[in-house]
């Protein structure tokens, strides 16, 4: 572990690794407050380098000590230090979420996936991990290749390698439930008091359903109040945003139709978060 005062290892950066220091000073300058996220210039901050602390500091600094510390502490990166670090029965299988076993052996069953069951039957050092998106199964022996899958996700394009299906905004978050060729179905969480920005689509439609909580519905000139099991349907083109006038959370679910699905399609018209 490092212990360091921020002066010292901003000093360092400078010393050892003046060309990022730059590059991320531009990207933090050029950066925008965006409500409740501070988000830096994508372009400046694409181009610093990929390079871990060790590399570009630790083996370069004179001015280091040493302590050895026993504290019980682990370095949790790896699946396989999970299972080690994990209570286990007698026969070493650790479980966590909606699992499992039969007769399996030192072995991981996780589910992070609401509703989703994990079986084993007859494992033995394996680690099973279930996500909406993506399932796991590695010995776990080789549990420091994850890398190399995903890196393999990567060469073929596979979304799971870079985006999550849950994505937070100022307003709130939105969950990918269903994506299909030509619809997209998502669970989509609204903060009291907040609302989506003012926008219309060029190539999907939309139908929403309000399943928990009551919402300001706009959909070019005709404003409604939307309760629970209330729900609308906003035509391609049309002017529209969704607002949580209470104090309670908003939620609803969101079914898109249409050829074009990406998080890009719309024109943004007004904002109370002041993106573009």
């Amino acid at each position: 572990m490092f212990l360091f005062k921020a002066k010292d290892i901003l000093t360092a950066f400078e010393t050892h690794a003046p060309d990022l220091v730059k590059q991320v000073t531009k990207a933090i300058k050029t950066s925008k407050d965006d409500r409740g996220f501070y988000r830096l210039e994508a372009e400046e901050w694409a181009s610093v380098e990929n390079i871990s602390i060790d590399y570009a500091i630790m083996e370069k600094a004179q001015n280091l000590s040493v302590v050895h510390l026993t504290c019980g502490w682990a370095d949790i990166g790896s699946w396989d230090a999970i299972w080690r670090e994990s209570p286990k029965d007698n026969e070493g299988l650790t479980m966590s979420g909606a699992t499992t076993s039969i007769s399996c052996n030192n072995t991981l069953l996780r589910s992070d996936s609401e509703g989703l069951e994990v079986v084993g039957i007859g494992l033995n050092n394996i680690i099973a991990v279930a996500m909406t998106d993506a399932v796991l199964v590695a010995d776990i022996s080789r549990a420091q290749d994850v890398q190399k899958a995903v890196d393999a996700l990567k060469a073929k394009n596979a979304a799971q390698a870079s985006a999550f299906l849950k994505d937070h905004r100022p307003w709130g978050w939105f969950e990918r439930l269903v994506i299909g060729d030509c619809f997209q179905v998502k669970r989509i969480h609204v903060k009291p008091k907040a609302a989506l920005s003012l926008q219309s689509h060029l190539h999907r439609a939309e139908h929403w359903i309000i399943v928990k909580g009551t919402a300001e519905v706009s959909v070019d000139e005709t404003v409604q109040q939307l309760h629970e099991n209330h729900s609308i349907f906003i035509p391609v083109g049309a002017k529209h945003r969704i607002k949580n006038l209470t104090k309670d959370p908003m939620v609803l679910i969101e079914v898109q139709t249409g050829r074009y699905l990406s998080e890009d399609e719309f024109m943004r018209y007004e904002d109370i978060y002041s993106r573009g």
